[in-house]
């Protein structure tokens, strides 16, 4: 028998030629992977690769900020549906910024 794989995560990861994308993908990515590491240097989430939580919070400042600005460039020229769910998460990332900086 041959051996199929799954759709449950164990497939290689695709490959993506991101010089191709064009500019509001590419600020989409990077919107993306800035929240994600938010949310790492929060603490709110381990590094990938390991059990690890590690916390620095001027980094997840940095990454927020940096996240927001580009966001406000792309907002205008998003569906309704995917600027509130853009919003949503900006909004929670600042949130949790915030209680987390008055802990301290």
């Amino acid at each position: 028998m041959s051996e199929r794989k799954d759709d449950m995560g164990n497939r290689p990861p695709e490959m993506v030629d991101i010089v191709s994308l064009d500019t509001y993908s590419l600020l989409g990515l990077f919107m993306g992977l800035l929240a994600e590491k938010a949310w790492q240097t929060m603490g709110l989430r381990t590094k990938p690769g390991t059990d690890k939580i590690e916390t620095d919070l001027d980094q997840a400042r940095v990454a927020i900020d940096t996240a927001s600005f580009l966001a406000e460039k792309v907002q205008s020229r998003l569906p309704e549906e995917e600027r509130r769910r853009l919003e949503g998460l900006m909004a929670d990332l600042k949130l949790n910024y915030v209680r987390l900086t008055k802990t301290q």
